[in-house]
């Protein structure tokens, strides 16, 4: 059993809160949820929407195809009633949002008392309630009727967590004792923005918010430099002007974690959609040669993971890390049933002399002397193996599917979703990757037992393919990317599988 539902209309309609509120009563229901947002660049008007997914086996992606519509305005039912499934249902009208989350309600026969013990958090009770009862006496005559009803199994209730990629990063970071996080806002990284500054008064950590991105970078180097647990969040535009900072960190063992939310770009590019199109820039920005991490979760239970990890990697070897995200998974929500895995995280800066010049190690004083220099490379160079070392004891990389299968996928990030509920039943297995700098070693010994590879990517290039070929010398030719600034689905993949694993 699996069901699609849209919810569209104008920015300021309320498709998102009415979303959210059936999402979570879903989940207290014991049903497996995932939605997407998919919304312009806009405060108020255009066209915005949202799919939920909701199923009693564990779900992770939405389809191209809906199983209902909720209109909140004509727009969306002129965009979207080519998706319905025959049979689907279209629930349309001119109305407050609170009515229809209580249509919805009715026609999916989930008890009001969950709804309304959610209203009473929110403001204006009365009001919403009113709107409630009202759609929901309406859709009691509509299914007396026997017309736009959802006869959907009950299941067991379970304890389980929804949250989002954004959600997942914020909690890493709290756990792993942050203690400053800079910022300036840009979708999509503003959400860990909002996350981790609703959680000072409780853990104590300052959020602050500073006038551009270079400031912020410099900001994250001097907190740091201090012996803050220190993380500082863009996208790619903002990233690219933090490289600079990125670089001092790199010569100057500041262990600095950089969040890097990738949009479509370059340049603005389409601010509020999907893309991974930033992997080489977050590889090789800055200049000269330095140790990094760049490290990919793909839902938000590995965000939480990834989070712990760089922060005691960086803390353990005086390096800036790259914790890599996108849209598709910093907005979207998901049901996870498993507890991440949180590293300890010690501390490693002392208060000294920095500089970004190559550095004296006795006086602390910058330097042009040939043989420290030479030294002080060596040094990096050694940290750089100790690092590849230490990262061969986390999981670089996972496997799904059937492992010993001859057929393979290898992805990274959010395709994850679609990817996994993709292959359920295929003879495929499917490579993620965690770690990309450094890249695990292990990857590339079973690469060459596969007989059919394929990269699934969102970018034109194929930037993992160009790791993978970069480490292990195998060009894969084959590759699914998708780079109209929208996610990968799951009925599309399962399509283009068929196709090339006949």
């Amino acid at each position: 059993m699996k069901y699609n539902i849209l919810f569209g209309g104008k920015a300021g309609q309320g498709a998102n809160i009415l979303t959210h509120l059936l999402a979570e009563s879903l989940v207290e229901e014991g049903y497996y949820v995932f939605y997407y947002r998919d919304y312009q660049s806009l405060i108020r008007g255009g066209h915005g929407f949202n799919v939920l997914t909701f199923s009693d086996k564990p779900v992770h992606s939405h389809d191209s195809k809906v199983d209902v519509i909720v209109a909140l305005d004509k727009n969306t039912v002129d965009k979207h009633q080519k998706n319905l499934k025959k049979g689907g249902v279209l629930i349309e009208g001119k109305d407050a949002n609170m009515y229809f989350a209580g249509r919805m309600f009715k026609a999916l026969g989930l008890p009001l008392k969950l709804l309304d013990k959610r209203l009473k958090k929110m403001k204006r009770y009365g009001e919403n309630i009113k709107d409630v009862q009202r759609g929901y006496e309406y859709q009691s005559t509509v299914n007396s009727q026997q017309s736009m009803v959802l006869n959907i199994p009950k299941v067991q209730k379970a304890k389980r967590t929804f949250s989002s990629g954004s959600v997942g990063v914020a909690e890493g970071a709290v756990k792993s004792g942050i203690d400053n996080y800079f910022a300036y806002p840009m979708t999509p990284a503003t959400a860990v923005l909002g996350e981790l500054a609703q959680r000072q008064k409780e853990y104590g950590h300052l959020v602050l918010e500073l006038e551009n991105e270079i400031a912020v970078a410099n900001a994250g180097a001097g907190s740091a430099i201090t012996g803050a647990k220190t993380m500082v969040g863009t996208s790619g535009g903002g990233f690219c002007l933090m490289t600079e900072a990125l670089s001092m960190c790199g010569i100057s063992k500041i262990p600095l974690v950089f969040y890097l939310a990738q949009r479509a770009g370059p340049a603005s590019g389409v601010a509020t959609y999907n893309a991974q199109a930033d992997l080489h820039m977050a590889r090789h920005a800055g200049h000269g040669e330095f140790p990094r991490l760049v490290l990919a979760p793909g839902d938000p239970v590995e965000a939480q993971e990834i989070t712990s990890q760089i922060f005691y990697l960086t803390q353990k070897f005086g390096v800036p890390g790259i914790l890599i995200s996108d849209k598709h998974l910093a907005e979207s929500y998901y049901t996870t049933e498993h507890k991440p895995v949180i590293t300890k995280v010690g501390h490693l800066t002392k208060f000294g002399r920095y500089t970004s010049y190559e550095q004296d190690p006795t006086t602390g004083s910058g330097t042009e002397d040939a043989d420290v220099i030479i030294a002080n490379v060596n040094e990096r160079k050694k940290r750089w193996d100790a690092l590849r070392a230490e990262c061969e004891k986390f999981e670089g990389y996972k496997i799904y599917g059937k492992k010993n299968s001859k057929n393979c996928i290898v992805f990274w990030g959010s395709p994850k979703g679609a990817i996994l509920d993709a292959i359920k039943g295929m003879d495929v297995c499917a490579i993620q990757i965690l770690y990309v700098e450094p890249f695990p070693k292990k990857v590339g010994t079973i690469l060459k037992k596969k007989d059919k590879i394929v990269a699934v990517e969102n970018n034109a290039t194929g930037q993992l393919c160009d790791v993978i070929r970069e480490h292990t010398g195998m060009l894969i030719k084959d590759k699914i990317l998708r780079y109209d600034a929208r996610p990968f689905l799951c009925d599309e993949l399962v399509k283009k599988f068929g196709r090339i694993f006949k």
